[in-house]
C-alpha cells in the first residue's frame, strides 16, 4: 500500500481520505524490495501511454479484412512509434520531446515547406512565419550533426 497526495486539479473522489489517495499494489512476484516493485509498476503507466499513443498513430482500427494486410499495417505503426520516440529522444526539447502524436502532427509533420533541389543537393525551405519553424529547424540541425558525428 501506498498513501500520496492527488496531483493539482484532480478530481478526488470519496474513498480520498483526508485529502489522500490511496494505492494498492498486488503482485506475484518473488522480490521482496519494496522500491524494485514499485518501479516496476510505475513503468507500466508508460508502457500504456505508449499503447495510446500507438492507437493514435493508427492501431486503432485495422483497415483491412486479410490478416496478412493487417499484420503489416501494424508493422507500419509499430515503425512510426519507433520513428517518433527516437525522433524525441534524440531530436527534440522541451514540450516536443515529451508531446503526443497528434501534437507532433500538427506542430512539425504538416509544416508549410518546399523541397528545393540546386547543385544536387536537396534543401528544405521552411515557411518563416510557421510559430514551430525554430524548433523544426532545431531538430535537422541536430540530425545533420548527429549524421556528422557517426560519419
Amino acid at each position: 500500500m501506498r498513501r500520496e497526495r492527488p496531483h493539482p486539479g484532480a478530481q478526488l473522489s470519496f474513498t480520498d481520505h483526508d485529502g489522500y489517495r490511496f494505492q494498492a499494489i498486488l503482485t506475484d512476484q518473488s522480490d521482496e524490495n519494496i522500491a524494485i516493485l514499485e518501479r516496476r509498476h510505475r513503468q507500466r503507466a508508460r508502457v500504456e501511454d505508449r499503447i495510446r499513443d500507438d492507437k493514435d498513430t493508427g492501431l486503432a482500427k485495422l483497415p483491412f479484412r486479410e490478416f496478412a494486410l493487417n499484420e503489416l499495417w501494424v508493422e507500419i505503426v509499430l515503425l512510426a512509434h519507433d520513428l517518433i520516440v527516437w525522433t524525441q529522444a534524440l531530436l527534440l526539447d522541451g514540450e516536443l520531446a515529451t508531446a503526443e502524436p497528434k501534437r507532433l502532427r500538427y506542430r512539425l509533420l504538416h509544416v508549410a515547406a518546399r523541397l528545393a533541389f540546386h547543385g544536387r543537393r536537396a534543401r528544405l525551405r521552411l515557411q518563416h512565419d510557421w510559430p514551430w519553424v525554430t524548433e523544426l529547424a532545431a531538430a535537422f540541425h541536430r540530425l545533420n550533426t548527429l549524421g556528422a558525428a557517426t560519419g
